[in-house]
């Protein structure tokens, strides 16, 4: 693990998610023991049904471990219901995802609006010029009032990055979030997200299939057989034993693991 100066922001300690198929357990992660700091960059890299998502599920207080523990910004999230995980969510973190995940009725301005609807402290005047300067920041001024069927995949994504963005979270969590778009697109918004994440000092942390994206990332973390590897600095350094044959298919958890 990278030395830091910085304060950890996620941590975890034997973390394990077992899932149950039939009769059979299946091992997705065995005892994970990883630390994410303030402001870093890291990937999460793997095959197909190697538990990318599910890590990432897991240390965005979107599901519980099956054992370990798990803390995000200080909180003990593995032992929290949904309604305490989701508060925690709403006050720490932003989503940005492979299929944009935008409300098609709303417009892009609305769309970015939207988590501070949730916040206790709403203002509508307040939500709207952060949203508008958002937008702004992440090059849509023009196209504010429009909905996302008449943006193009880009600019979708763009949306959905102010939208992570807004809340001023200390921790972006994006899942494959250039997957869906084509090779010059996928280039634009990679710079964005790296660039918004020095510019506001978040801790960006993504998963990918896409090794060039992911070499862009401070560190690497490799699923192989329920364990990870970690890259950095050009080395590799194995952060749990236990190999053992993983076969999982991708539809197992979730529709993808």
């Amino acid at each position: 693990m990278p030395q830091s100066s910085e304060k950890t922001v996620i941590k975890t300690k034997n973390l394990s998610q077992v899932i149950q198929i039939h009769d059979q357990k299946i091992h997705v992660l065995k005892e994970i023991n990883l630390e994410i700091f303030a402001r870093e960059q890291v990937a999460i890299t793997g095959r197909s049904g190697s538990g990318k998502s599910t890590l990432l599920g897991l240390l965005a207080a979107l599901d519980r471990p099956s054992s370990g523990e798990v803390y995000l910004c200080d909180y003990p999230i593995y032992q929290m219901n949904e309604e305490q995980r989701a508060k925690v969510r709403l006050e720490n973190i932003g989503f940005v995802f492979q299929s944009f995940q935008l409300l098609p009725h709303l417009t892009a301005l609305d769309n970015v609006m939207l988590p501070m609807r949730l916040q206790a402290q709403y203002q509508y005047a307040d939500a709207k010029k952060r949203a508008t300067e958002m937008l702004e920041q992440v090059g849509l001024s023009r196209q504010m009032q429009q909905t996302p069927k008449v943006l193009s995949g880009g600019e979708q994504q763009r949306v959905a990055i102010a939208r992570a963005l807004v809340t001023q979270p200390k921790v972006v969590f994006a899942d494959e979030p250039t997957g869906n778009l084509d090779g010059e697109t996928a280039k634009e918004i990679e710079h964005l997200l790296f660039q918004m994440n020095k510019e506001l000092g978040t801790t960006l942390v993504l998963v990918t299939h896409d090794a060039k994206l992911a070499a862009q990332c401070q560190r690497q973390i490799q699923l192989v057989d329920g364990n990870i590897h970690e890259r950095s600095m050009g080395e590799i350094k194995t952060k749990t034993s236990n190999p053992s044959e993983f076969e999982l298919n991708q539809s197992i958890q979730h529709g993808a693991l």
